[in-house]
């Protein structure tokens, strides 16, 4: 895991999973534990399984759930998308432990209590943040579904970058206008136990000049 310091913050520290870094360290430990009474054949089995995809899973979800572990000391603030290893590092800990059944290593109380404190509400609470479109919509429902199935529950949704509730006059952003209130109502009567609606921000250049669009399409 890859940490930086942030400058403008003070006591913020900014990390990142590599999962190349972590492969290379959980091989390196499996081999200098597991693999350090072995003869040259057992050896030989245990690095051929060790190139096998299941060991990055295992890897990643080691290094998330240390990370998952620092709340107890602070706020962590995990960002993550719904797909790849997102979801994966849930059903890694069923390979994990078939991996430590099979080396016999002792397993790390960071792992041991990760779901645990995912599921408890007062240790993590999950944001879903999407936006008023049908695609990341219902892709955001669907997380929640596999976080349900998993016995975590969504603490809110963030409605991101929206128009609703803004003054526009051009007929293509009132047509999205009315596009989003129809997906912004649904994640409010179907999905969300708690919403949170955040409007379009001049933040970057890339939003300054749909920013821009609105300004002058909006009336005084």
């Amino acid at each position: 895991m890859r940490d930086a310091v942030s400058g403008d913050v003070p006591r913020l520290r900014i990390a990142r999973i590599d999962p190349a870094a972590e492969t290379r360290a959980y091989t390196e430990h499996v081999l200098a534990t597991a693999g350090a009474n072995l003869d040259a054949q057992g050896r030989a089995l245990l690095e051929e399984d060790l190139r096998s995809p299941c060991t990055e899973e295992i890897a990643v979800f080691q290094a998330f759930a240390r990370v998952v572990q620092e709340g107890r000391d602070g706020f962590v603030v995990i960002d993550t998308a719904p797909t790849g290893h997102t979801l994966l590092l849930l059903d890694a800990a069923q390979a994990y432990h078939r991996e430590v059944a099979r080396t016999r290593g002792a397993l790390p109380e960071a792992v041991r209590m990760l779901l645990p404190r995912l599921r408890d509400p007062d240790f993590t609470r999950v944001l879903i943040v999407t936006l008023a479109e049908a695609t990341p919509v219902h892709e955001a429902a669907h997380l929640q579904a596999d976080l349900r199935r998993a016995g975590i529950e969504a603490y809110a949704w963030i409605i991101n970058q929206t128009l609703v509730g803004r003054r526009v006059t051009d007929p293509v952003l009132r047509s999205r206008q009315r596009s989003e209130r129809r997906y912004l109502e649904e994640v409010e009567r179907e999905h969300a136990r708690r919403l949170v609606v955040l409007p379009w921000t001049a933040t970057n250049g890339r939003r300054q000049a749909t920013q821009a669009e609105v300004a002058r399409s909006s009336t005084p």
